[in-house]
């Protein structure tokens, strides 16, 4: 089977292009990749990936621009629509992964005109403007927050399953901000950082590069020791040594924690596209895997609440709840429906 996969812009649609790219190629298949020239696509697989050949478009976001702004979005949308239809047509595409962003637009559209299968996956709880416009003409539209999705779960990497352990006593604490970081949960951390130490409780911190120095500085004032992080790609071996969380609520992140069986306490960034962040989160908490708040709310009172839970009943929860090798199954739907 050959399949593009596209979309992107940010590292959490990518890293589901990536699951299934090294799904397909573990297949047998052949994988090709068209992103944009904006956003981390050409960072994820510019220079190394299992892709045969991944291709960089230029286009923008169309939804965030006014007035001029979003014509030239939109040409430059309709120009990448037709360099997509040669490439498609160059390496014989039989199905096409939309895995959402902006990216995804040119690929998609461009499959629907040659009448190529086109499978979407949606990465949260609320559907981004563009798979919200794709759905009624997909073969397939696959979400772990959907009853209605014929494959249930998220493609997480295998890292996280293997290193998933029950945990029934809190013994560190992990501070996630994202890779640009979040001030609400760096301040969080600072406020309860000297409580935690007197608890005997460690503390890793992923504080994001800009806020790195601040947050640093910050410790050794407070005379707490805490391993800190601007940004790292040791979040598997991080995730794996801790026994609670405290998180914002991208798709990517919440589900890798599902996946290690660790329980989170959920911050939601509040400027997130229709929320939702806010309801990837409350999907968790509507199924009592975790906990969720917004900033503004005593935030520090319920951490130190959920400190002293015992979180054994929520992290074997997890544990049942993940799904294993969906972007094996997800390749594995689209090479059946190819032969069917």
């Amino acid at each position: 089977m050959k399949l593009c996969i596209t979309g992107g812009g940010t590292g959490g649609h990518l890293m589901i292009a990536e699951a299934l790219a090294e799904a397909a190629v573990a297949d047998g298949h052949e994988a090709i990749f068209i992103g944009s020239t904006s956003g981390q696509d050409r960072k994820y697989f510019e220079a190394n990936s299992t892709f045969s050949h991944v291709y960089f478009l230029q286009t923008t976001g169309v939804v965030n621009q006014r007035g001029l702004g979003k014509l030239k979005a939109l040409w430059l949308v309709l120009r990448a629509f037709f360099a997509s239809r040669a490439i498609l047509k160059k390496h014989n595409i039989q199905a096409t992964y939309s895995v959402g962003g902006f990216s995804a637009a040119p690929a998609s559209f461009a499959s629907l005109s040659r009448l190529i299968p086109l499978f979407i996956h949606e990465q949260n709880a609320v559907y981004g403007k563009l798979n919200s416009i794709l759905k009624p003409f997909a073969k397939r539209f696959i979400s772990a927050y959907d009853e209605a999705s014929p494959i249930k779960g998220y493609p997480v990497k295998d890292v996280f399953f293997k290193n998933a352990r029950l945990r029934d006593e809190i013994k560190c604490v992990i501070f996630l901000g994202g890779s640009q970081g979040a001030k609400a949960i760096n301040d969080l951390a600072l406020s309860v950082a000297s409580e935690l130490q007197k608890r005997g409780i460690k503390i890793i911190h992923q504080a994001g590069e800009r806020d790195y120095e601040r947050v640093r500085s910050a410790y050794e004032e407070l005379g707490v020791e805490a391993e800190l992080y601007g940004f790292t790609k040791e979040m598997p071996s991080l995730m794996e040594r801790a026994d609670l969380a405290v998180s914002r609520s991208g798709a990517s992140t919440l589900w890798e924690l599902c996946a290690n069986a660790l329980p989170a306490f959920f911050i939601p960034f509040p400027h997130a596209a229709s929320d939702h962040q806010y309801y990837n989160a409350k999907f968790i908490v509507d199924n009592n895997l975790g906990w969720c708040q917004r900033e503004g709310e005593d935030l520090i009172a319920t951490l130190l609440t959920i400190l002293e839970q015992n979180l054994a009943l929520k992290s074997k929860a997890l544990m049942e709840y993940s799904s294993k090798d969906v972007a094996k199954k997800m390749i594995t739907d689209v090479a059946m429906s190819l032969n069917a």
